[in-house]
């Protein structure tokens, strides 16, 4: 589990990053809405981050819960981003891909917690 820990904090590091570039070099560029929209991205993309880092702690029987919550961060996240810096309106369509595969990996992690002897 120590790639899948090590992937948690890269995204979580690259999502302070991001909110700071967003923040400062943004600010000037962005109307309010779509910055509130790129902080939305750099909020669940922590709240992925640190679900892979708690869940890799836990050794979960399968990996696949951490791939739904990295994978899911990617598309949710990494679609508003594009969305903000380019405004190609169609990437709003791909975002609720991502949180549905989050919200896949949150609800697995529930099950084998339950699960787990």
């Amino acid at each position: 589990m120590r790639p899948a820990l090590a992937l948690g904090f890269f995204l979580a590091a690259l999502s302070v990053a991001l909110g700071a570039f967003g923040a400062h070099a943004l600010k000037e560029t962005l109307s309010p809405d779509r910055l509130a929209v790129w902080e939305t991205a750099v909020r669940y993309q922590m709240y992925a981050a640190l679900g892979i880092q708690l869940a890799a702690l836990h050794k979960p029987a399968s990996a696949l819960p951490l791939w739904l919550l990295a994978g899911g961060s990617v598309v949710f996240s990494g679609s508003l981003y594009l969305l903000c810096l380019t405004d190609q309106r169609w990437l709003g369509a791909i975002t609720p891909l991502g949180g549905l595969a989050m919200i896949a990996g949150w609800l697995s992690l529930a099950w084998g917690a339950l699960s787990r002897e």
